[in-house]
């Protein structure tokens, strides 16, 4: 396909492709358009920045136009995303067109949503939590929801969306259309689509998991406590739109704080409500910010042409998610530039996405992230270690060279033995004779021993007389 006057398209829909100026297709729309438009289903793979959106917004557009009674569904893992596939709707109907569309997100009023949605809308662009509200409340119905679209279905595993899937297709019709796009197509993305494609087509534009390769990236390694120096140098010497990725919501929020500083810096996370989101992505896409520190929910669904670098302050935790946020930039075919700061202690995600990017390439591992093992001890080659032999002559270790005067002579009996005093006790001056008195006064019977109780046992209450006979045991008879 060379342009899109052979595809057959209703007029409406080629009066808003001439008014965007679309005439040359991308890759994945010269592929993707002209199997959807057939009724078939999709299992498709592109790199971001691609095209991907209008790939699925213009067979869903010429469907409801055909068919007069259907409706569409597409689900997407972020609000943001589902903003974007919402103004690529918008900006693809015809002026004066009567497909009305909803945009169904979480953070957003369920009120206005409820208003949306009692107009009859024929395009639902939601998330899959807020979809599945609206079908508990009995406020969305999908009865004649003949075209579904799973965009980023990849990021919607990772995120937990399965079940919510699941739910959400228990409401859709068995015979109907679905298009299932994906950045990266690991196991669990084919499993998912044998479950809900019937007989698709596969489309793969280029290789799923390498970055676009007009990026230009680098790598700065670093430690934590030098890390935000660094980072004050990388953007002082840059110019254009730059986007940092951190790692936490509470981190976004500290970092935009101290930037703010020297910086026009706006930050955007899951904890912002979906007005004050929309405020800063406005702010930074009219470029009144131009910085702006954001957690992964910005990965994916922000398409910003002016943004010229990404800075990954923070290593993502799935390495996935770096080809996506290094996808910020570059957008449909442009030049951009990545920064990744690296730690020693992000080896490990570093050599991840190396392995992602790279599978047939062998990753060498710089000396930050080498660790010493404490348990090999290496030795000098030239004098290897060796135990010295002990022999009889030498002092026992750890004797010292006086030991204790005890042990110089042997003891005799007429010294004092060591430790005793000048004055001890006075019984022990010299040996009692029992001829001598004793100066202590004798115990007497009568008298109650130390310690004795008023009432002793009863056995011992008198003493046992002689006279007395003995206690004997009785003989069984």
């Amino acid at each position: 396909m060379k342009d899109f006057l052979e595809l057959g398209l209703p007029q409406p829909l080629l009066r808003s492709l001439t008014r965007m100026n679309y005439t040359i297709p991308t890759p994945i729309q010269a592929q993707a358009i002209p199997v959807a438009l057939t009724g078939k289903d999709i299992l498709g793979s592109a790199q971001t920045g691609t095209g991907k959106t209008a790939a699925f917004v213009i067979p869903l557009i010429a469907r409801l136009l055909a068919a007069p009674h259907e409706t569409a569904l597409v689900l997407t893992p972020t609000r943001e995303l589902a903003t974007q596939v919402r103004d690529a709707v918008h900006a693809l109907l015809d002026h004066g067109s009567n497909i009305k569309t909803a945009l169904i997100i979480g953070g957003d009023s369920i009120t206005k949503q409820m208003q949306q949605l009692r107009a009859h809308p024929r395009i639902f662009v939601g998330t899959p939590g807020r979809i599945n509200d609206h079908l508990m409340r009995g406020t969305l119905k999908l009865n004649n929801t003949h075209f579904l679209v799973l965009d980023e279905t990849d990021r919607m595993l990772d995120m937990g969306f399965g079940i919510q899937l699941e739910r959400i297709a228990k409401h859709l019709p068995e015979k109907r259309q679905t298009l299932m796009f994906s950045a990266t197509m690991p196991p669990n993305i084919v499993k998912l689509s044998e479950k809900y494609l019937t007989s698709p087509e596969r489309i793969s534009i280029g290789s799923t998991t390498s970055p676009i390769a007009k990026i230009k990236q680098e790598i700065i390694h670093t430690s934590e406590s030098e890390k935000y120096g660094k980072l004050l140098s990388q953007l002082t010497s840059r110019t254009g739109s730059i986007i940092v990725f951190v790692k936490t919501k509470w981190g976004a929020e500290k970092l935009a704080g101290k930037l703010e500083e020297f910086h026009s810096v706006g930050a955007i996370h899951g904890d912002l409500r979906q007005h004050k989101r929309d405020k800063v992505i406005q702010a930074f896409r009219n470029q009144k910010h131009r910085i702006m520190v954001a957690t992964d929910i910005a990965s994916r669904g922000l398409d910003i042409p002016h943004i010229e670098h990404v800075i990954n302050y923070d290593l993502p935790q799935c390495p996935e998610d770096y080809i996506h946020r290094i996808g910020r930039t570059g957008r449909a075919g442009a030049e951009g530039e990545a920064v990744n700061f690296i730690t020693p202690q992000d080896g490990k995600k570093w050599k991840a996405i190396h392995h992602l990017m790279h599978p047939d390439k062998k990753f060498d591992e710089p000396r930050s992230f080498q660790k010493s093992d404490p348990k090999k001890r290496t030795f000098s080659s030239k004098k290897p270690f060796q135990f010295k032999k002990k022999e009889a002559s030498e002092k026992p270790f750890g004797a010292s060279e006086k030991p204790y005067k005890t042990f110089e002579k042997p003891f005799r009996s007429s010294e004092k033995p060591f430790g005793a005093s000048e004055r001890p006790y006075k019984s022990s001056e010299r040996p009692f004779k029992s001829s001598e008195k004793s100066s202590e006064r004798p115990f007497k019977s009568s008298e109650k021993s130390f310690g004795a109780s008023e009432k002793p046992y009863k056995t011992f209450e008198k003493p046992f007389k002689a006279s007395e006979k003995p206690f004997k045991k009785r003989r069984p008879s």
